[in-house]
């Protein structure tokens, strides 16, 4: 029988880690956070918090990762603490708007700033976007290798670019930061508490990827210890990025200028090294954001490709091609709906929103699964352990919980149609999967 070959090393955790994580995060989500925040202090003081957030999840999924090292991720978690039924259901919702979402919503970025250089209309950005999700289909099928050396490339390309990009900028503002202090009342309209609660959901989105390492347990050489590494040094990259490009942003345009800017990143650029400066940087965005796009298609689809293996999804996605060794089914399956999600959706906010209303619930059944395999001993008990338990894994599912039910009270509508997604499900379950 085909398996999946044992490849990654902890060089590829990171890069997988970092090159799914930023993405679109740090590059679109400033201007929409701008809007629903009246103060640059009071927006880096949630990028810390949910900085915080993440960390002491990604090191529950450090811990998960360690007594489950084999491919799926919260699938395999869910299903051993739960049974099938909130195995497939994650899966499904993988499926459905927790990765696909991202991948589409990463694909119209991709679109928006290749718009530096061409002119495009919405309609020719929808099919750029698509374009986009082909081709990384197209490769993520060639082999695993092939995705992970994108990877490679593509968060070398970001952290250096970025890392330069706000050293050379904060150098160049001069000690400039008379507009960190500026004060303008938000544009948005969902209220103190609502408003906050959509910025924090931005910048949540902007963390998102750490979760998708255990995701390729089964083609890493040493996953007890490449999982948990790849967490710490994966996420202190990203932190140490996110706050230097977020006091560079606000250094040099401000809240008023990210609040009129569609792309962020460019319009800084000009302000500091000109159009020259703007081009390469829309480049660097371009690199990341398919970046991001390959990373989220080549860990995800491994969880498509578990369930069929464990006869929960149809057994059309339980496929892996002999001559290259990838789950090429499972692939397919993950571009169509993802290019479905784009002309359903249409809103790169709406997609992101989305997704992370429906993975903070997942979060949630996965922090009481770790609570589970904790109090009964399940899995691998020589591997790493998260410190100061129980009091980290509760402090984050208080979080999880008010954040997910305050986001439901102030946006129902969206909310309902998220959770519509993810329920749609069910009836495929008892008619399909059950026995």
């Amino acid at each position: 029988m085909t398996k999946l070959k044992k490849t990654l090393g902890l060089f590829d955790g990171i890069a997988l880690l970092v090159g799914i994580t930023i993405g679109a995060g740090i590059f679109k989500t400033p201007q929409v956070i701008a809007s629903y925040i009246n103060s640059f202090s009071i927006i880096i003081i949630l990028w810390l918090s949910v900085a915080v957030f993440v960390y002491v999840g990604a090191l529950i999924y450090a811990e998960l990762g360690s007594r489950f090292p084999q491919t799926g991720g919260e699938y395999v978690y869910m299903q051993k603490a739960f049974g099938p039924f909130l195995g497939f259901l994650f899966g499904w919702a993988q499926l459905f708007i927790i990765r696909t979402s991202p991948t589409a919503a990463l694909s119209l970025l991709s679109a928006d700033y290749l718009g530096y250089f061409f002119p495009l209309d919405h309609s020719q950005k929808i099919i750029i976007a698509s374009l986009i999700i082909i081709v990384f289909g197209f490769i993520n099928i060639l082999g695993v290798n092939k995705g992970s050396a994108y990877n490679k490339f593509s968060s070398s390309v970001k952290i250096t670019g970025l890392m330069f990009f706000c050293l050379i900028g904060l150098i160049l503002t001069s000690g400039d930061f008379s507009k960190l202090s500026e004060s303008v009342s938000p544009t948005a309209s969902l209220g103190p508490v609502g408003n906050l609660i959509a910025a924090i959901m931005m910048i949540v989105f902007s963390f998102l990827g750490w979760d998708r390492v255990g995701y390729v347990a089964g083609e890493m050489k040493n996953p007890k210890k490449v999982i948990p590494q790849s967490m710490f040094y994966g996420m202190l990259i990203v932190t140490m990025l996110y706050l230097g490009s977020n006091i560079l942003y606000h250094s040099v345009i401000g809240l008023e200028g990210m609040r009129s800017s569609s792309i962020v990143a460019s319009d800084t650029a000009i302000s500091l090294f000109g159009n020259i400066g703007a081009s390469l940087i829309s480049i660097m965005v371009i690199i990341s954001a398919t970046g991001s796009v390959n990373g989220t298609m080549m860990a995800t689809t491994r969880v498509y490709y578990a369930m069929a293996k464990d006869g929960l999804i149809f057994k059309w996605f339980d496929y892996i091609d002999p001559k290259f060794q990838t789950p090429t089914h499972a692939i397919i399956a993950h571009c169509i709906w993802s290019i479905a999600l784009i002309l359903i959706r249409q809103n790169f906010e709406t997609l992101v929103a989305g997704m992370v209303f429906a993975i903070l619930i997942f979060y949630g059944f996965t922090t009481v699964a770790f609570f589970k395999f904790r109090k009964e001993k399940i899995g691998n008990n020589d591997g790493y352990k998260l410190p100061y338990f129980p009091l980290l894994p509760s402090l984050y599912i208080l979080g999880i919980i008010v954040l997910v039910f305050l986001r439901a009270f102030y946006e129902p509508w969206k909310s309902a149609q998220d959770l519509l997604f993810v329920l749609s499900g069910i009836p495929v379950y008892f008619i399909f999967f059950k026995k």
